[in-house]
């Protein structure tokens, strides 16, 4: 008899829908049991998404000065963090970042813009840079993330070629209003079902470590459920020094993993993304996420630098997967020589400790 992950995944894969039960199962596994939790759940991932890896570019097209209070973000009301701030990128610029990110692999850009949300004025100026970037890019998903939609909103944006829009819940209803106040959880609800209602995939996620309990994660995993995401982004709260959850650290590397793992549980068939903060709470976890998760960001996020782009392709490589879309295939590449050490030991550098 396999383990009692195993038997979830059987399960599941049976058609049988993982309850609220089983998702506090999976987030109170010992860590001793975190391999069996990411090969039963990697079972789900490898049924619906094979050994793809979806990777995905931020472009933050205005950065900084907003004027919400979501007590995590660098870019809000009374953040101190020392950010990058600055108004609407060109059309010009947009596309010379989105490039880049395409360049690399990306199948999908996201244009993101700091604020409430947008005024008609910044739709002209996202839908003029979709329509750019459309003619030079013609295949490449375009999902939009620019905060809280008025009507007609989202239809505007589809007829101009975005593909997906992205408004994350963030965190359980319940919890909603110790993170942020100049909003409301229903506004954030409301914002997915408009962009449904107006023909764009919805993209939406949380934030694990803002001060959750296991059942406020689970809460809010499945209201994500109940929205019927396509794209569900799993951020790991990144501490900004400035902000109100400045060193908050709750996550350890096997934490995050079985909050992925969870996600994939309940969410067997959905675009499961390792988002922001993934490098400083995974850390040399990683790998072992995309056995869970099937997407990814490369490169930077909004306001911090991630790791090399090409470490990510790296690692999306040598784990077996390759990048949806791309031509690649899971061939080993062209082994490099051992790097000689020139230092430590026998020479006067100083060692690599």
């Amino acid at each position: 008899m396999g383990s009692r992950f195993e038997q979830l995944a059987d399960a599941v894969l049976a058609g049988v829908p993982a309850g609220p039960g089983d998702a506090l199962a999976v987030l109170g596994a010992d860590d001793a049991e975190v391999l069996s939790v990411v090969a039963a759940a990697g079972r789900l991932r490898r049924a619906h998404f094979g050994n793809t890896v979806k990777v995905n570019y931020l472009v933050n097209l205005k950065s900084g000065l907003c004027p919400e209070n979501c007590n995590y973000c660098s870019q809000a009301l009374g953040s101190a963090a020392p950010i990058l701030k600055y108004s609407w990128l060109s059309t010009e610029e947009a596309l010379k970042q989105a490039g880049a990110g395409i360049s690399g692999g990306a199948g999908r850009v996201c244009l993101v813009s700091s604020g409430r949300g947008p005024s008609n004025r910044d739709i002209d100026r996202v839908t003029e840079m979709v329509g750019a970037l459309k003619v030079e890019h013609p295949d490449v998903e375009v999902c939009a993330c620019l905060g809280l939609l008025s009507d007609g909103q989202a239809e505007r944006l589809k007829d101009a070629g975005v593909d997906a829009y992205n408004h994350n819940i963030n965190t359980a209803e319940s919890h909603h209003h110790n993170i942020v106040q100049t909003h409301t959880y229903a506004d954030r609800v409301d914002t997915v079902e408009k962009a449904k209602r107006g023909g764009l995939s919805p993209c939406s996620g949380l934030i694990a470590g803002l001060g959750e309990t296991d059942e406020q994660l689970v809460e809010a995993l499945f209201a994500l459920k109940e929205l019927d995401a396509d794209s569900i982004p799993v951020n790991f709260l990144m501490p900004f020094d400035g902000t109100p959850l400045a060193d908050t650290w709750e996550l350890s590397p096997s934490r995050c993993l079985k909050i992925l793992a969870m996600a994939r549980f309940v969410c067997p068939d959905k675009e499961i993304r390792i988002a922001g903060g993934r490098e400083m709470h995974l850390r040399s976890l990683q790998p072992l996420a995309l056995h869970v998760a099937n997407s990814i960001f490369l490169g930077d996020y909004l306001t911090s630098e991630g790791q090399a782009a090409e470490a990510d392709l790296e690692m999306i490589r040598d784990n077996g997967f390759v990048v949806l879309g791309s031509e690649e295939d899971s061939a080993a590449r062209e082994p490099a020589d051992p790097a000689i050490r020139r230092r430590g030991a026998g020479t006067a550098v100083v060692p690599n400790a």
